[in-house]
Order: C-alpha cells, then structure tokens, then sequence
C-alpha cells in the first residue's frame, strides 16, 4: 500500500477513536455545569457557551505557534504532542469541582489541542494534490463516524455512571489513539530552511498574499462561528421538545444523525471536489446548509429537529474538507504548517465566539431565534465564496492552463 493511503487508513481509525470520545462531552456539557451547581437556567446557558468557548480562545493563541513547528519538525510531532497532552488534561476534567476548575481545564486544553487539524495537515502534506479532495473527505468520515457513536455512547454512560466517568473514558481512549499514531504512522518530511527570521505577523502577510488565502480563513471562521454557535445548545433544545425520560440518550441522538449523514457524503463530496471543483462543492453545500437551518427555528416535536439536523450533515462533508483542499492547493509552498496554522487559528476563533454569542443570543432572543441567526450567517458566506474565493481560483486556473498551452 502506498505510503498515503496507509497513513490516511490509520489517521481515520485514530481520528474515530479522538472525535468519538470528545463528542461524548457534547450532548451533556450544560448537564454536567448543572450537576456542579449551576441551576439557573439562564446562567447555565452564559457558562455553557463561556466553557466551550475557553478552549478554543488558547487553540485560537497558539495555533500560529503549533503550525511554525510543524514546518519546522513535522505534522506527526503535532499529532503526538496533542494526543498525549489531551489525554492528560480530559482525564483531569473529570475531577472539575465547579464551573471555575471546568473552565481553568479547558483553558488548559485549547493550549495543547489540535490532533484533528494537525492529522489533516499531515494527510493533506503527504497526500498527492490530485487526491486530497478525496483523501480529507475519507478523514472527516472517520472523524464524523466517531461523532456518531460518541453521543450515543456518552449518553448511554451519562445514565448508567454518571459524567464524570466519561472524561476518564476520552482521555483514555485519545491516548490509544497517540500510541498508534506514534508507532504505525510514517510521514515523509523535509524540513524547510529559514532564509530569514520570522515571526506570525511576517507569516500571516505572506502566506495571505497568496489569493485566496485570505478569504478562505473568513469562510472557515464562518462556518464554524454559524455552525458551533448551535451545537452546544441542541441539548436544551431537545430538553424543551422532548417529553420523554432519558433526556442525555435523546440529545446524544440529535448530534449523532447529522453525524452519520456527514460520514456517508463526505467521501463522496471529496472525490466530487477533485473532479468539479472544491469551490463549488463549498458553494452548494453552503447554500444547503443555511436553507435547512431555517425551518430548525420552527419544529415542534423532537423527531422534525432530529430530520433536519440529518439534513444538515448531508452538507457538512462538503465544507471544511473542500476549504482545507483548496488551502493545500493555494498554500506557499514550504509554508503548508503555517498555512493550516493560520486556519486553524480562524477554525478555533469562530468555535470560540460561536457558543459565546450563542449563549448571549439565547439570553435575547430565545433558543429557536439562534438557528435563524446561523442561517443569516453561512448566507452571508455564500456571498464571500461566489465574490472572493471563485474569482481567485478561476484566475489562478487560467494563469496554469496558459502557461501548460505556452509550454506545448
């Protein structure tokens, strides 16, 4: 087997086993804050969206700095770093004492996370550009396949053992998942030379005076800005359209179908975004997405939320998979840590502000006035695509074909 479809087998598996475990944490996060002591309604919504926000506040700091070493030393040392220092941490989350230890611990994790975007920049590094499309489609499956039976699961334990336990279940779990990356993964690796010293300021300029560099950063922020702005509030959602016992095994049942309709699109967009285009696949899975949020506003019993929420995730597989094509294929080259720095940095700052302004929106306007909110958004990013990124990309198409036609 070659040597990237061997890593990309590998990383998906590992990918599974990370995303499966964190997902565990989702559907109960505002249950959890509730069983430390917070019993105000809406005070559990302001922690809620404050705690899943603070781990992403030093992912969004330090991501730069993560992506400089990449370049330097490899994604695998990325990959191994997060794994273990994850592990670790997620383990201690599960001895929080209220909602100040949550919070100081999640700080903590955002500083040493990133074992899904460092994966992806080891695949998409080591992965020939005419199948990167396909090859990071086949990763999100992995990754959204673990998010399937995460919820489900974390649920399933929150019943039978409470939650506590179920951080002592991811850190373990994310630790096998580093010991395989550490001993069957195998990158192939040229460090770059430093013509010069560098800094983030000095990287970000170059690696955005690539077009579209930039505007591709503003789609990823969006995405997940609209995107995880909702997640951590769909266990409440469910709480208020759910007559039924059982309330964490029904939320982890919400979350989970959109991630089995993003495993099953995902390669299939992938292989679609190498032959057509990943721009346009971005374009018409952002449309869907923004159209199907609307009507999530306006359900009425549990199963109508639990329809839409699978709809949405047949769109999902054609988001941030197409946009981190497109980066492999405008990024500098010798810049491609930094590149995916850079985006990751972007990722981390939507998912930071999404359940921020999330939980304050729900504060104004209710929990079903959010889902309007985050289609408003990714319209809005539908207008960035077909404005910014198309041009940039069709332009740098015309300027290859006519420098192959001038070559012939």
């Amino acid at each position: 087997m070659e040597l990237w479809k061997r890593n990309l087998w590998i990383l998906m598996a590992c990918q599974f086993f990370v995303m499966g475990s964190m997902s565990m944490i989702i559907p109960f996060l505002p249950l959890y804050l509730q069983e430390l002591g917070v019993s105000d309604p809406e005070k559990v919504s302001l922690w809620t969206g404050l705690i899943f926000g603070a781990n992403f506040l030093t992912a969004f700091l330090f991501s730069p700095f993560w992506g400089r070493l990449a370049d330097r030393y490899g994604r695998k040392s990325m990959v191994l770093r997060s794994g273990f220092g994850m592990a670790v941490v997620l383990t201690l989350t599960g001895f929080a004492t209220g909602p100040l230890s949550l919070l100081g611990l999640r700080l903590l994790n955002g500083v040493i996370s990133g074992f899904i975007p460092a994966s992806i920049g080891l695949v998409a590094t080591n992965t020939p550009k005419q199948k990167v499309g396909y090859a990071l489609g086949m990763l999100q499956s992995g990754a959204v396949a673990g998010s399937i039976c995460g919820p489900l699961l974390g649920g399933l334990m929150a019943e039978v053992m409470g939650y506590r336990m179920i951080f002592y279940v991811t850190g373990f779990f994310i630790l096998i998942a580093a010991f395989v990356v550490l001993f069957f993964v195998k990158e192939s690796f040229t460090p770059q030379k430093e013509q010069e010293k560098t800094n983030t300021i000095k990287d970000f300029k170059k690696a955005t005076a690539y077009a579209p560099i930039l505007s591709l950063y503003v789609v990823t922020f969006l995405i997940q800005f609209a995107l995880i702005g909702v997640n951590p509030f769909i266990s409440l959602y469910v709480q208020e359209l759910s007559s039924y016992g059982n309330l964490a095994l029904y939320a982890g049942l919400a979350v989970s179908v959109m991630g089995f309709a993003n495993m099953l699109t995902s390669p299939i967009l992938g292989k679609m975004s190498d032959k057509k285009g990943a721009e346009r696949v971005l374009v018409f899975a952002l449309i869907g997405v923004a159209v199907v949020s609307i009507p999530q506003a306006f359900v009425t019993s549990l199963w109508q939320l639990i329809i839409l929420r699978f709809m949405v995730g047949l769109c999902l597989g054609g988001l941030l998979p197409a946009v981190n094509t497109l980066i492999r294929h405008h990024s500098p080259e010798g810049m491609e840590g930094r590149t995916y720095g850079f985006s990751n940095s972007a990722l981390y700052l939507g998912n930071m502000l999404g359940p921020l302004v999330g939980g304050w929106t729900v504060s104004l306007v209710g929990l079903r006035g959010l889902f309007i909110v985050a289609s408003v958004v990714l319209f809005t990013n539908v207008i960035i695509v077909k404005w910014k990124v198309l041009p940039a990309v069709e332009a740098k198409q015309y300027d290859t074909n006519k420098k192959v036609a001038a070559m012939k």
